[in-house]
């Protein structure tokens, strides 16, 4: 019964997310996400999204949606400040 468990867990979707702070933290987080999509690209590594929220005049975050199954693969080459299971989880 736990391995099931375990397997459904496995097939969440999770939000690396990186903040970034500052009068230019929007330009930052959009900047970021070149590079989120570069990686991904290059290392051919499976996503559903790349973009960046804009929290407030001086925090914005960039993030990267990710199957849990490749969420080490990502988190140890790109170090995200944290991480999330997807609000659009399906």
């Amino acid at each position: 019964m736990k391995r099931i468990s375990l397997q459904k867990n496995l097939n969440r979707k999770l939000k690396l997310i990186w903040d970034f702070k500052g009068s230019v933290s929007q330009k930052t987080a959009e900047h970021h996400c070149i590079h989120l999509k570069e990686f991904a690209v290059t290392e051919k590594l499976h996503f559903y999204e790349i973009d960046f929220s804009v929290i407030s005049e001086m925090h914005s975050i960039a993030f990267i949606v990710v199957d849990e199954a490749d969420m080490k693969t990502y988190r140890d080459a790109l170090k995200p400040h944290r991480g999330q299971v997807s609000i659009n989880n399906e």
